[in-house]
């Protein structure tokens, strides 16, 4: 059971950004699985059991991410990484390019929400798709998101629209080709007690919606193929 990370975390967090180094983190390991580690675990663990419980037919994962770079892309930066996430998703090969749940904290604050990473352009394409089809449906998630106050929509967007929206409102969605719906937040109190395990379930059953809308993309039809025209009737 999480019971909430410690000041050691924030001391570990701040440590290894300044001493990002083998020695230094070899000496420290311990203090790493401890503080850090395990309690990321015991936390992503507990959002894993309460969103499967509410979406069992997804075969919903839990992963932590490892404290190591990958070496083939440390770009003159140190072989560890400073902040540590949970993510809890369907299983796949390219985690990437499905929606995702997470938690991240970080040593000036921390981080929660569902979205992309790096989602296929045909996902997107199958976005648009879906809106032209139901433009109903996003709009009424939108119009959600914009009442409440714990989540913001950040996007990447294309140079160019790919496409005309229906409405102004729902503008944002044609635009972007990544994108994620998300908090961000300093080092509050409730990260060293339990009181954050309510925050992210009551965050998290907010986004189900959303993700419930994005994680069925894959199975729509291909925008790029042309309909097939139904038989004319016989006269």
């Amino acid at each position: 059971m999480f019971t909430g990370f410690t000041d050691e975390t924030v001391d570990f967090m701040w440590g290894i950004r300044f001493n990002n180094e083998r020695a230094w983190f070899e000496a420290h390991k311990d203090d790493y699985l401890r503080c850090f580690y395990r309690p990321m675990q015991a936390l992503g663990g507990e959002m894993y059991q309460f969103l499967d419980a509410k979406r069992p037919e997804y075969g919903l994962i839990s992963k932590v991410t490892r404290i190591y770079r990958d070496a083939r892309r440390l770009h003159g930066r140190g072989p560890y990484k400073e902040s540590l996430w949970f993510s809890v998703e369907q299983p796949s090969e390219m985690w990437t390019a499905h929606p995702t749940f997470w938690f991240e904290l970080m040593p000036e604050g921390w981080t929660y929400g569902m979205g992309y990473y790096l989602p296929k352009p045909l996902t997107m394409m199958k976005l648009r798709a879906r809106i032209d089809r139901e433009p109903g449906s996003m709009e009424a998630l939108t119009r959600r998101l914009e009442r409440q106050d714990e989540f913001t929509l950040e996007t990447e967007d294309y140079k160019k629209p790919r496409s005309t929206a229906p409405s102004a409102l729902l503008e944002p969605w044609y635009k972007m080709k990544s994108f994620s719906i998300c908090h961000t937040d300093k080092l509050t109190d409730e990260l060293f007690s339990r009181d954050i395990v309510e925050r992210l379930k009551t965050g998290f059953a907010f986004l189900l919606p959303y993700y419930d809308y994005f994680v069925t993309l894959d199975g729509d039809p291909d925008p790029r193929e042309a309909p097939q025209r139904p038989d004319a009737p016989a006269e």
